[in-house]
């Protein structure tokens, strides 16, 4: 089980800050907590250090660069045992955003996005359906995102 850590109110602040803002100044951060800018810093490395914040980055709209299709693939595996280098061969496919090794009738469920329901075709046949170990697939394609966000800090 991974450790987790204390955050006191000054990390929530600033960790609320910078998931709204991640390019926001430490300077900016600093007067809108009240403290110098050399704490802001120090509190960020800690973050950082501790594995409670990790990198920046910037949020691609899939759509507006042509990948209309955004679906979530329930993956079957012959033998549990077959997951490392299932992971290790869906790892090369670009289309893949995210892979999770869950619980339930699944073994694996990943998320992609294509440019439209043929390319879903085509990455699901040619590419992950081919991969040694992986029975069949289960996909769903999702018809809009309401809700994406960061955990809330309550």
């Amino acid at each position: 089980m991974e450790e987790t850590f204390q955050l006191d109110d000054l990390d929530r602040k600033i960790l609320s800050l910078i998931t709204e803002n991640a390019r926001i100044p430490y300077l900016e951060v600093a007067r809108e907590c009240d403290v110098s800018g050399a704490a802001i810093h120090q509190r960020i490395q800690r973050l950082t250090k501790t594995g409670i914040i990790s990198g920046s980055q910037f949020n691609i709209d899939p759509k507006k660069i042509g990948y209309q299709t955004c679906a979530y693939v329930g993956i079957f595996l012959d033998n549990a045992g077959l997951y490392p280098d299932v992971v290790r061969q869906l790892k090369a496919i670009p289309e893949i955003t995210q892979c999770h090794y869950i619980t339930g009738g699944y073994s694996i469920f990943i998320k992609t996005y294509t440019k439209n329901n043929e390319d879903l075709k085509h990455v699901l046949v040619e590419k992950v359906q081919s991969i040694p170990g992986v029975s069949r697939t289960e996909t769903f394609i999702s018809l809009e995102e309401s809700i994406n966000r960061q955990m809330p800090l309550g």
